[in-house]
């Protein structure tokens, strides 16, 4: 006897799916900005620090080339590198369901184990085959969230980009089926991380790095598996020991869709802003009261906020704010700097900035309370709105219009009105990175799905390597 679940994990990681243009064409959008956003991380030393070989001065000839460093580091090593700048600013794409999470997380475990298949093991392989790996990941990580809540029992969602790096990881080194079934098995007794460091008191910046730790985990445990190591045919149900009874309160995991590119298709971009995915819908309601604002701060009596049920759970935070890994997932701080500057950068959660009184002024004037419509469109399958509202009322009794926005310009409704602005968002990334001829040159390279048939991943890379 074997668990289901990881026999259709296998069966789908290792099968000759064919998907659909759309699918493809959103991973090909997905990779873009994914890189887009790891280059912008290279900004910021807290995130460089921990970027490099683990072990200073052990790095590779024929190591993966890490984007935008002069770093080449073995497939671990570059799996983490890669996974933490992806997802350091949380700005790269994302998947509500009943747990959340963000698939393109699982790029650093594809990015590195491509480039050491075709570099190291001389098995080619190109940007397609690294679009097949991302849109499989995204389901395998997507699928899983859609009724399955981690987090109700204390779990971090990169226990599921453990999952799917693994399966992807297993697919792309030519694992039997056996060996993935194994890895797969290893990758679920590893258990869950706990969310301690996504909420107060303990919110710190392990969130930044949670991810990229995880891919690179993934990859190991697909390395180990193909050694011949045995794997757990129950490490779900198991009676007692197995993840089910141990980490999920005994139910059972399930899958409530068949695997196929479902959540590429349907996959939400950060376009405007570096925030947490409930608070984008409020962010761009915050910027379009902004010019009704200004002159008028001090007649501000109150601030009404209307959100869904995830956002009052996650991000309403009163009470101070200790670094930026807390402001970024904080909806009054968010909202606040949208009504006072009109925008919202990844600056903007620095130090520097978060030290304006004008921003916790306004933060001890909101009251946030759930909207039930808005908590049955965020969980209906069909719309998978993340709404928001906000009316600023005034001492004298006057108010705000109530803005009001349901579908960020990341979501799949607002889909062709988001490309030209995810585009714009790259070559503004890459410019912190890139010359502009270079910049020009990547994003061609990029541009359609037959280039990338005949580009490899090994190239890809090493154009994105610091000269």
């Amino acid at each position: 006897m074997t668990d289901k679940l990881l026999e259709d994990l296998v069966d789908y990681a290792l099968g000759q799916q064919q998907f659909s243009e759309l699918a493809r064409e959103t991973a090909r959008l997905c990779l873009l900005d994914s890189l887009g956003c790891g280059l912008l991380a290279l900004q910021y030393p807290a995130c460089t620090k921990l970027l490099g070989p683990m072990v200073p001065g052990l790095e590779m000839n024929k190591g993966v080339p890490i984007p935008g460093t002069a770093y080449r580091l073995d497939p671990i090593a570059g799996a983490f590198n890669i996974g933490t700048m992806v997802r350091w600013l949380d700005y790269n794409d994302t998947w509500l369901a009943a747990e959340w999470g963000h698939p393109s997380d699982n790029l650093g475990a594809i990015l590195a184990v491509a480039d050491y298949r075709h570099r190291v093991l001389g098995r080619n392989t190109s940007v397609a085959d690294v679009l097949d790996a991302i849109i499989r990941a995204h389901e395998i990580q997507g699928v899983l969230a859609l009724n399955n809540s981690f987090n109700r029992v204390g779990l971090d969602h990169v226990l599921l980009v453990r999952i799917a790096s693994t399966a992807v990881a297993c697919r792309l080194l030519g694992a039997t089926r056996q060996q993935c079934f194994n890895a797969l098995s290893h990758a679920w007794i590893d258990g869950g991380a706990l969310r301690t460091y996504r909420h107060a008191p303990n919110t710190g910046s392990r969130k930044s790095w949670a991810a990229g730790d995880a891919t690179s985990r993934a990859v190991r445990l697909a390395l180990i598996s193909l050694t011949g190591e045995m794997g757990y045919a129950t490490a779900l149900s198991a009676p007692k020991w197995g993840f089910q009874d141990v980490l999920f309160k005994s139910q059972a995991i399930t899958l409530t869709r068949p695997l196929e590119s479902y959540v590429m298709e349907n996959v939400l971009f950060k376009i405007s802003f570096p925030a947490e995915f409930h608070a984008q819908t409020a962010v761009e309601a915050a910027i379009q009261l902004h010019p009704l604002l200004v002159g008028r701060w001090d007649q501000i009596e109150s601030i009404q906020v209307e959100t869904q049920e995830a956002g009052v759970r996650i991000i309403d935070k009163s009470g101070p704010l200790k670094n930026p890994a807390d402001r970024d997932h904080c909806l009054q701080y968010m909202i606040a700097i949208g009504l006072l500057k009109g925008s919202l950068t990844a600056q903007d959660y620095e130090d520097s900035s978060a030290a304006d009184p004008a921003i916790d002024r306004l933060r001890s004037l909101m009251q946030v309370r759930e909207n039930t419509d808005f908590t049955r469109g965020y969980f209906d399958p069909d719309q998978r709105s993340i709404p928001n509202a906000i009316e600023v009322r005034f001492k004298d009794g006057s108010a705000t219009p109530r803005a009001e926005v349901h579908f960020p310009v990341g979501h799949r409704r607002r889909r062709q009105e988001g490309i030209p602005l995810l585009l714009e968002k790259f070559r503004h990334n890459a410019s912190t990175r890139y010359s502009a001829p270079k910049v020009s040159q990547l994003e061609t390279s990029l541009k359609s799905l037959d280039n990338l048939q005949e580009l490899s991943v090994t190239e890809l890379l090493d154009s994105l390597a610091a000269s």
